[in-house]
């Protein structure tokens, strides 16, 4: 068994623009670093095809979909936000990185991985129902985790979100349901985009209790996230039993990133990966889709993502 891989060089195709952060040479960097250490050699690139529209709109409203492709085909700059910046391809390649996600599913779930890396683009956990925010287009991880409940008959799904901002889209889709349990590590939202995220949050009505939130003050390392770890999130899984298990793996909380003011080191996100690859291991079976967000500084991105990649391969084995 291996680690699927995930990565197509449209993805750097979607142009943002000279000087957005959300840049090309983000996977650049991460497809340098994969071949430059050879990881790349050891995990097991998929074939995928754009995801089938019906996906996409189990999660995102038809008329946002509709105003997206109306807005690439126009070639506007933006959408809904002036951080969210499109070209005319980015609808067509968002759609491309929703496929990819799935088809790593798909080998998790019909054992031909064990587990599995989406290095994608455009990002997707601040993308909401009905709009788009933080450069993010289709929520990539929230439609994963509804094709693992309708396509693959689960019942519960955890997403992990350790991406220095807030996963509102992901919280904004899901907070009214139990069958997915959303757990995001953040900054806090006093001090960092996109505001929301408070310990207060814990969903609504039905989803009461399957939402946590774990705010961060500025300048926590990887102490403080090892101790929020051990204290919250890795009891909460427990407590859960997922049937699978989504990380959004953003590594904007890295001390170099510009947009952010954590000081998350190389070693911390891998206490990070392989604290929740092992919990995977205890509670489903090893089954782990992560999936890129954020991260800004290129190096400390490439860091991290070869961080996760060793732990995923090695739990592989």
């Amino acid at each position: 068994m291996t680690t699927a891989y995930v990565y197509h060089d449209d993805f750097t195709k979607h142009d943002t623009g000279r000087g957005h952060p959300e840049r090309p040479d983000r996977l650049r960097a991460i497809k340098k670093r994969l071949e430059t250490t050879k990881l790349v050699e050891q995990l097991e690139p998929l074939k995928f095809e754009p995801a089938d529209m019906k996906w996409i709109k189990r999660i995102h409203d038809d008329a946002y979909i509709e105003r997206l492709a109306r807005a690439c085909k126009n070639d506007e700059p933006f959408i809904d936000a002036a951080d969210s910046a499109i070209c005319p391809k980015s609808a067509d390649i968002a759609r491309l990185a929703v496929g990819g996600v799935l088809a790593t599913t798909d080998a998790v779930m019909k054992s031909k991985a064990d587990n599995a890396f989406c290095a994608v683009r455009p990002p997707g956990h601040h993308a909401e129902r009905d709009r788009s925010m933080g450069f993010c287009l289709y929520g990539n991880v929230a439609i994963a985790a509804e094709y693992l409940l309708v396509e693959h008959k689960l019942e519960r799904v955890a997403v992990v979100d350790y991406d220095v901002h807030h996963g509102n889209g992901t919280q904004h889709i899901f907070e009214e349901r139990d069958d997915v349990l959303f757990i995001s590590l953040h900054q806090h939202p006093k001090t960092l985009y996109p505001g929301t995220g408070f310990e207060r949050e814990v969903g609504r009505g039905k989803g009461e209790g399957y939402t946590l939130n774990v705010p961060l003050m500025p300048g926590g390392g990887d102490t403080v996230y090892k101790r929020a770890f051990d204290d919250k999130v890795l009891p909460k899984l427990r407590d859960y039993k997922p049937q699978a298990l989504i990380i959004s793996a953003g590594f904007d909380a890295a001390k170099a990133d510009p947009l952010a003011q954590m000081t998350v080191s190389a070693d911390g996100f891998e206490q990070m990966s392989k604290a929740l690859i092992d919990a995977a291991d205890d509670l489903c079976q090893g089954r782990v889709i992560a999936c890129l967000e954020g991260g800004y500084d290129l190096d400390a991105l490439s860091d991290g993502v070869e961080r996760l990649v060793r732990v995923l391969l090695k739990a592989a084995k």
